[in-house]
């Protein structure tokens, strides 16, 4: 098992030549890219669904999707490179080489609900009702999405001896994705470095798959526009918070030392919990059949 490229080294598991790519009539295609393809299709189809069961017209979300899709990559790239910046100031043309990665998932959310805003104003449309499925949609993506990062080789914690440690070939990763803990614990097999990681995409994903189980069984109970947008803020925030302490690739917010995706993680999640006591709270105090 040590001369894998990739193993879960106390579940047997283990693959030995590691690709991230293929090519097509001669193109280059990164899984990463095939992986996220698939998982803004899975979130499309999983919005209009809900949308259909809500007696929605599902085509008004394909219609969105076709702006939200192009507006979430230009945001995740925006806030990559802003907290990034160091990275870039010196060869500004490398912003917009996109293969060479880059993308952070809050940039792509906060561009998706921009997006949304003015979509449903133009429209005439409510943003909270539509909202409501779309999250359904996007939590799907992210679900499938985080996958591309394991055949990146990214998006992983610092060491651990645990369950689900992940056993990485260092060749593999990339050096800004290294700490000084990992490299004090990097294991040498038959010549070969490797280091044994959180794999912090896996727990992320199946954190998203409980957050989406959760709210398919829990939509049918809502109470009002946009309670499903404040469960996924207020689940994803908290899931994301934990998660993000482990990653040793934070991006950091302009040299203080706060991981500022953690940081808003918190944020969304305390805003959340807030919107949603303060509206039981009001329904509690509305006489009964008040509407």
């Amino acid at each position: 098992m040590g001369g894998a490229d990739i193993s879960f080294v106390h579940l047997g598991i283990q693959i030995q030549n590691l690709r991230n790519d293929i090519y097509i009539f001669g193109f280059r295609i990164a899984y990463y890219g095939i992986i996220i393809g698939l998982g803004m299709l899975a979130g499309i189809w999983v919005a209009q669904s809900d949308a259909k069961r809500r007696g929605q017209d599902p085509e008004i979300y394909l219609d969105f999707a076709l702006y939200g899709i192009i507006f979430s990559i230009i945001g995740a790239r925006i806030y990559y490179v802003i907290f990034q910046w160091d990275n870039y100031k010196n060869n500004l043309l490398q912003i917009f080489n996109l293969r060479a990665g880059g993308l952070a998932i809050y940039g792509g959310v906060i561009a998706a609900i921009l997006t949304l805003i003015i979509f449903t104003r133009i429209r005439k449309l409510s943003f909270f009702s539509m909202a409501d499925s779309g999250v359904l949609g996007l939590v799907t993506g992210q679900i499938i999405g985080r996958w591309g990062n394991f055949f990146n080789c990214e998006a992983f914690g610092g060491y651990t001896d645990s369950l689900f440690a992940m056993r990485l070939r260092l060749s593999l990763v990339g050096e800004n994705m290294l700490n000084q803990d990992l490299l004090n614990h990097m294991i040498v097999e038959d010549g070969e470095a490797f280091i044994q990681v959180h794999p912090t995409f896996l727990y992320e994903s199946v954190w998203n798959l409980g957050i989406l189980i959760f709210m398919l069984w829990y939509r049918h109970r809502k109470r009002f526009d946009g309670e499903m947008l404040w469960i996924y803020l207020l689940g994803y925030g908290l899931g994301r918070f934990l998660i993000e302490g482990l990653r040793t690739d934070q991006l950091i917010f302009f040299h203080t030392g706060i991981p500022v995706s953690q940081a808003l993680s918190l944020l969304l999640f305390l805003t959340a919990v807030w919107v949603l006591f303060t509206y039981r709270q009001q329904t509690e105090k509305k006489p009964k059949g008040e509407i």
